[in-house]
């Protein structure tokens, strides 16, 4: 049986859609990662973030490894039905690979790349 809701958006050719993780506290950007049908459905039932990993081409539910799960607290689809943003609450804090809250921990200053966040855990304290 087809969702209606899954129906309404503007999939990819590939079958994904970009997803945007904003903390609902703060509001900033965590992190942007993508999703097919399955992962959609399964962070909407569970609502805990799952994601489509387009590097291993598999499933993945964010903190797997790390533990730093995302607690979805509202999904949300833009005007164009191509986009997702996720409201959630970070576990640990930590949403980057590289042990930082977010994964744009970059800034543009002066035509050079400028890292602006500190690293909040060692990321061999994480993975294993």
């Amino acid at each position: 049986m087809k969702e209606a809701w899954l129906e309404k958006i503007k999939w990819s050719p590939e079958g994904l859609v970009p997803a945007v993780a904003q903390d609902a506290v703060s509001g900033r950007v965590l992190m942007v990662a993508w999703m097919n049908r399955e992962a959609l459905r399964e962070t909407a039932r569970t609502r805990e973030a799952h994601y489509w990993s387009r590097s291993r081409a598999k499933l993945w539910h964010k903190g797997e490894e790390s533990g730093h799960v995302q607690q979805i607290r509202e999904i949300r689809l833009d005007c164009d039905a191509d986009v997702i943003v996720l409201a959630v609450e970070q576990g640990g804090g930590i949403a980057c690979h590289t042990g930082r809250e977010s994964c744009f921990y970059q800034k543009l200053e002066d035509g050079e790349w400028v890292v602006v966040d500190p690293v909040l855990r060692d990321p061999k304290d994480i993975y294993r």
